[in-house]
């Protein structure tokens, strides 16, 4: 372990997206940009080609020979240099598509139309096609359900509107062509009120709004007037269609349907409010016919609609069945009629008696295209549930690659690259019912007029339909998407990485989905929430699914752009190697075809990465840090005492910390998959075969569960295992209806025999206990499982411990940006605490610290946004000595009086000038000092002051605006990027005429800004996205100190 932290191997190189932004490439900029990474140490770039400069595109136009020939010199250039090459499955980030796929390729869903026949009758004619593109899965007839044309509108209410609105009856004329505006500011205080006044009582079952094409979000409220005409209220719901794009289902502006117990008056209310922005609505059905409440949501037509998915977003409260069996459409009763259909869309059928609905049933394309990328480079994204169809996309791009190059030239050529999925919801595919059948027992076909609103047999029956519908995919999106394009990989010597989430319109299962993949990532941005939820759902599928290293898409932003370095995005790094993320990939390295434009090509977004940084030759020293904390974060395994299962609902981007995770331990998601597959029990303690370990598995409450995978819970219980959760009543599921229930309640009342009444809070069952109605923390302390860490503030210093055959291994990162002293202490005895800083390499003993008999408490003083690993792998000794962890410093001398700077008259400074103090540059008088950006160089001669003759001397910079490296007496002493802002001369320093130079470079920022008060031709840098304007405020720059001799 200490040969590989002090020099770390390959493994823990941190890699880059290489962005190709928008046709500017060239081959001298690649060579120079691979050159530029191979010299600070980046192991690996991912080739992206993106279109967001639209306005300012390049000469080189994508899957042109020339751009081939680009990447062909890019992979060969890659080996020569030592730095490996990944490449996106496709143009654009997201997701995996071309113009290669074809309509009969793409992702699909089910599209309907629906055609009313009276019988007896011989019926010929034409079923209209839903849509242009579409191809024929089923013609289905059923016998209409009671009431189901049954509505207000055909009642001729008296309708009125508060405030007056001419065009509020096109609300209930039946046509969906006209319309309805809703008066704009329509608040609480100032509702939108529509009376309907009818003749005779009506009995009202659902209520369906048919927004028009206008994205809106606005609050609803159904009342009833009984006899005396007072109102009651009936049901409450938000319609919410306030992102169309088509990322986010493939039914933009689908019916927002809620259904309630039948409510029977004369006059009904509707009562909107609180419109935002402004709502128009084409049509609304109160009905006295059932309908499937959210039918569009279920059928995953609609997405949850902002980028992060909550663990409940799809999940909805059951419904109330309807109050009468021929409400209902009885799934016997529904008839393949498909032979029935000619390819035009003839159509000829003996009608028997009674009113009959047809459905053509068919597939038509989302009309998702792969993006950002250039319209050459654009076409349909390939379905993601045909393993098939995966391998002809793979083929028709990163085949072009493996054609082109014998394997002797791409030995760089190592990983495929498919991004965070933003490519929305599909729900059938080519032998998708035939893979139903065989997957759950039923024919899906007898339930496909649940797709229109209507229920099936009942609505808990709909709902599980739908639910076996949603789980179905989110498996084939697994195995056939990823699994599929992982398989293509293998095939050619290549590993596929994925992030295992998706910000719109993710349809399926963040562990699962995560699990098919070789190598796995999460994201985080620099500047905002984004990645809160994504950096643990990687983490969790690479520790459950056997995968030891989790990259993450780092320090992506979309402000503060040319003004953050690594010590401003220190904190944030930090905090994500907390949560199981032990590898980088930084983001982003905007590719950089001219040497005279500068700082040259960039977008709207990401950590500015590039060799035309004026860091980046500055961040060596920044990435040996990332390695060897990279290295020491990959060491056994994250040590975890509780998993919590997320249920086997989805589409899922996340579980649920209930009840509560007390302070001091750690966890990982699980998912069904895992736990039927692969958990074990071994000594009381849940395993998995890699390694990973948990004390107790967490059961969501109120979950239902699949009969296996409660049946292997209850073995593993048996086993040894520990559980805290309620018993399921049911299975989610329509698979072997009705029995499937009476299996789970047996299996419940099985395993929660002996606490099932509101007293016992605990049972034994076999080797195991089944915990329930108490906290994890009583739990574990039944386990006698006490906390890893205490005496830390988990928020101000979060934490992560991995176990490892060497010691154990702590990282502890302090998120203040004030010093402080803390006493954490860690669950280990009999070993000595070792400190090892992976900003210096270096690593001593921590001789005072205390025992007993759990933990280990060791005193700590941490500098500002300072990490540490606490390391413990040898015995202590027996009696700790009496020492400091921290010896103090105290400052002898500052180095005060003039400093020598020279700056690059390239980018406006003076060649030399003396300062007679340190100051901030972006206060100076000067203008070419003020707005100058880049590196400037400090010099000063000292003598060492009597007071630190023959002690340990520091050199502190101070503050320091935004990096320094040191250079005393010709020696250099590394980077000083972050606090303590101090290095250690003791071993360089004379005692006459140190000759000191400090080498200070800031970010783009003012060098930027000082150019926007210029004319174009008089300005010093060139960018497309400046970012900042010439009345932008200026960042301080330069050495500010003071600079001071500090001793020990």
């Amino acid at each position: 372990m200490e040969q590989g932290f002090q020099a770390p191997p390959e493994s823990t190189k941190p890699w880059v997206y290489w962005y190709w932004v928008s046709g500017h490439i060239s081959k001298e900029g690649i060579t120079r940009d691979l050159e530029a990474m191979a010299r600070v140490g980046i192991g690996e770039a991912f080739i992206g080609n993106v279109d967001v400069n639209e306005d300012h595109r390049g000469p080189i136009q994508i899957l042109s020979e020339e751009w081939w020939d680009m990447i062909e010199h890019a992979i060969r250039e890659g080996g020569r240099l030592g730095v490996r090459v990944g490449m996106f499955n496709c143009p654009g980030w997201s997701q995996s598509g071309g113009p290669w796929v074809k309509p009969d390729q793409t992702m699909r869903y089910l599209a309907i139309s629906e055609t009313r026949i009276s019988g007896p009758i011989k019926f010929e004619g034409v079923l209209p096609a839903p849509n242009e593109e579409f191809q024929d899965i089923a013609v289905l007839a059923f016998p209409a359900p009671a009431s189901d044309t049954d509505s207000v509108s055909m009642r001729g209410p008296r309708i009125t509107a508060s405030p007056e609105t001419p065009d509020v009856a096109n609300l209930f004329d039946g046509d969906m062509g006209t319309v309805c505006t809703i008066p704009e500011n329509t608040t609480s205080d100032a509702p939108f009120v529509i009376d309907l006044e009818m003749e005779e009582p009506f009995t009202a079952r659902s209520l369906v709004f048919h927004p028009a094409t206008t994205p809106f979000i606005v609050q609803c409220e159904l009342q009833a007037a009984d006899e005396n005409g007072a109102f009651k209220t009936v049901r409450t719901l938000t319609i919410d269609r306030s992102n169309p794009n088509i990322h986010v289902g493939f039914m933009p502006f689908g019916p927002v349907a809620v259904a309630f117990p039948s409510a029977t008056s004369q006059h009904f209310r509707l009562v909107l409010t609180e419109l935002q922005p402004r709502g128009v609505l084409a049509e609304i059905e109160l009905t006295g016919g059932a309908r499937l409440e959210r039918f569009v949501e279920k059928q995953l037509g609609k997405m949850f609609q902002l980028p992060m998915p909550q663990w409940d977003s799809y999940l909805w409260p059951t419904q109330a069945e309807p109050d009468g069996a021929n409400l209902a459409v009885e799934s016997e009763q529904v008839i393949d009629l498909s032979a029935n259909l000619t390819a035009e869309g003839a159509f000829s059928w003996e009608v028997p008696e009674g009113e009959w609905i047809v459905l053509r049933t068919g597939m038509s394309p989302t009309g998702v295209q792969n993006a950002p990328a250039a319209p050459e480079a654009t076409g349909y994204e390939i379905d993601k549930m045909n393993r098939q169809l995966i391998a002809i996309h793979f083929d028709a791009f990163i085949g072009q690659v493996l054609r082109r190059m014998p394997p002797a030239d791409r030995t760089a050529f190592l990983r495929v690259v498919a991004d965070s999925y933003e490519m929305g919801s599909l729900n059938w595919t080519d032998g998708f019912a035939e893979r139903f059948q065989q997957r759950y027992g039923y024919d899906p076909l007898h339930w496909l007029p649940v797709l229109t609103g209507r229920i099936v047999e009942s609505a808990e029956q709909s709902d599980r339909f739908l639910w076996d519908m949603r789980r179905l995919i989110a498996d084939r999106v697994a195995y056939d998407y990823v699994g599929g394009l992982r398989e293509e990989c293998e095939k050619h010597g290549l590993r596929l990485w994925l992030e295992n989430y998706g910000h719109w319109g993710f349809p399926a299962e963040f562990l699962q989905y995560g699990g098919q993949s070789h190598d796995l990532g999460g994201e985080f941005w620099a500047d905002h929430d984004l990645g809160k939820i994504e950096r643990r759902a990687a983490a969790s599928a690479a520790h459950i699914y056997g995968k030891p290293v989790v990259s993450a898409e780092a320090f992506t932003s979309s402000s503060g752009l040319w003004t953050m370095n690594p010590w401003t995005i220190k904190k944030r790094g930090d905090s994500t190697s907390t949560e199981g993320i032990n590898h980088f990939v930084l983001h982003v390295y905007v590719h950089q075809p001219h040497e005279d434009r500068i700082p040259g090509i960039n977008t709207w977004f990401g950590l500015e990465f590039n060799r035309h940084n004026t860091w980046f030759d500055q961040t060596e020293e920044w990435i040996k840090y990332l390695r060897r904390k990279h290295f020491l974060l990959q060491q056994g395994h994250f040590a975890a005492d509780i998993a919590y299962f997320i249920g086997e609902d989805t589409p899922k981007m996340t579980g649920i910390l209930e009840p509560e995770l007390p302070p001091g331990y750690s966890f990982d998601w699980i998912n069904a998959e895992v736990i039927e597959q692969r958990l074990q029990v071994k000594d009381g303690k849940f395993v998995l075969p890699d390694g990973m370990s948990y004390r107790l598995l967490i059961l969501p409450e109120g979950a239902s569960m699949r009969p296996s995978l409660l049946r292997k819970i209850r073995d593993l219980v048996k086993a040894g295992g520990a559980i805290l959760g309620t018993p399921p009543t049911q299975s989610p599921s329509l698979e072997n209806y009705p029995a499937c229930d009476d299996e789970v309640r047996r299996l419940a009342d099985e395993i929660w025999a002996g606490c099932n009444d509101n007293h016992a809070t605990m049972t034994r069952l076999g080797k195991g206990l089944v915990f329930r109605k108490t906290c994890v923390q009583k739990a574990l302390d039944e386990l006698k499982v006490p906390p890893d860490v205490t005496g830390l503030d988990t928020k101000m210093s979060p934490w992560i411990h991995r176990t490892t055959s060497e010691g154990e291994i702590y990282f502890i990162a302090y998120q203040g940006d004030e010093p402080t002293s803390i006493a954490p202490s860690f669950r280990v005895t009999g070993r000595q605490p070792e400190l090892w800083d992976a900003v210096t390499g270096r690593f001593r003993d921590l001789p005072a610290f205390t025992q007993d008999n759990n933990h280990t408490s060791v005193p700590l003083e941490i500098a500002p946004r300072q990490s540490l690993f606490i390391v413990f792998r040898k015995p202590a000794e027996s009696a700790p000595r009496a020492a400091t962890n921290f010896p103090p410093l105290t400052t002898v001398e500052e180095l005060s009086g003039d400093w020598r700077v020279r700056f690059d008259p390239q980018w406006g400074g003076p060649q030399s000038v003396v300062f007679d103090g340190l100051l901030d540059w972006s206060q100076h008088p000067d203008d070419g000092i003020k707005y100058y950006s880049g590196t400037a160089t400090y010099k000063k001669v000292f003598d060492l002051p009597d007071a630190a003759v023959q002690k340990r001397v520091y050199l502190d910079l101070g503050e320091v605006k935004d990096m320094g490296r040191v250079r005393l007496n010709g020696t250099d002493l590394g980077l000083i990027w972050c606090a303590p802002w101090h290095v250690d001369i003791t071993d360089v320093a004379q005692a006459k005429d140190n000759v000191l130079e400090i080498d200070v470079v800031n970010t783009w920022a003012n060098r930027i800004i000082g150019d926007c008060k210029l004319p174009a031709d008089q300005r010093l840098t060139w960018t497309i996205h400046p970012h900042f304007g010439p009345d932008s405020p200026l960042l301080p720059a330069g050495l500010l100190g003071p600079v001071t001799l500090r001793v020990e």
